[in-house]
């Protein structure tokens, strides 16, 4: 079954991926910009679907590829979304502090994932979902929504909370299989 996503939620939802990490900008004093949250955005998104590549490649469970295959699908379109809106509203995505920050962070989280394998693996990659879109759904609520000057983007941001928490709720479902199945899911390595 194809998902899909109306642009503005995309864009909402890409904002919101992105802002995991913005309270870096935040304790430097500053809010982000329009065009500072579009290129954190897309820093993001462009993470998790690094991410998502990376468990369909190594994990071998089935909870697992279908959550990352969700991943890929939904941020996949999501980056169209984000390029669509932007050229829309005349943004053009602009790197910051955070995105640069956000950046070396997912390279030693991407190593850290690299290095292992099987159960140890899985567990690893949906524990950092789980918590990202925690983080992400906090960061939409208190960062993004106040910060965004331009009302399409503002009614996108807040429009996105049904998709964070339906990524969150299935992260943390496959997590509870993962921890309830510790001995079941064997015979899948």
């Amino acid at each position: 079954m194809k998902v899909r996503i109306s642009r503005v939620v995309a864009f909402a939802a890409a904002a919101a991926c992105a802002a995991s990490f913005q309270p870096i900008a935040q304790a430097q004093g500053a809010a982000p910009t329009d065009p500072q949250i579009a290129g954190i955005v897309v820093a993001a998104n462009n993470i998790d679907i690094d991410y998502a590549k990376l468990a369909l490649k190594k994990s071998k469970n089935k909870d697992v590829k279908a959550f990352a295959q969700q991943m890929e699908t939904d941020h996949t379109a999501l980056q169209k979304a984000v390029s669509d809106l932007a050229a829309k509203l005349n943004v053009t995505p602009e790197d910051s502090d955070t995105s640069k920050s956000l950046k070396s962070q997912s390279d030693e989280e991407l190593a850290k994932l690299k290095k292992l394998k099987g159960k140890a693996f899985d567990k690893a990659y949906i524990d950092n979902e789980v918590a990202y879109h925690k983080v992400v759904i906090n960061a939409n609520d208190n960062v993004l929504i106040p910060n965004a000057q331009n009302a399409d983007l503002k009614s996108a941001l807040e429009g996105a909370k049904p998709l964070f928490q339906g990524h969150l709720e299935h992260a943390e479902k496959v997590q509870s299989e993962l921890e309830g199945n510790k001995t079941a899911s064997k015979s899948s390595y």
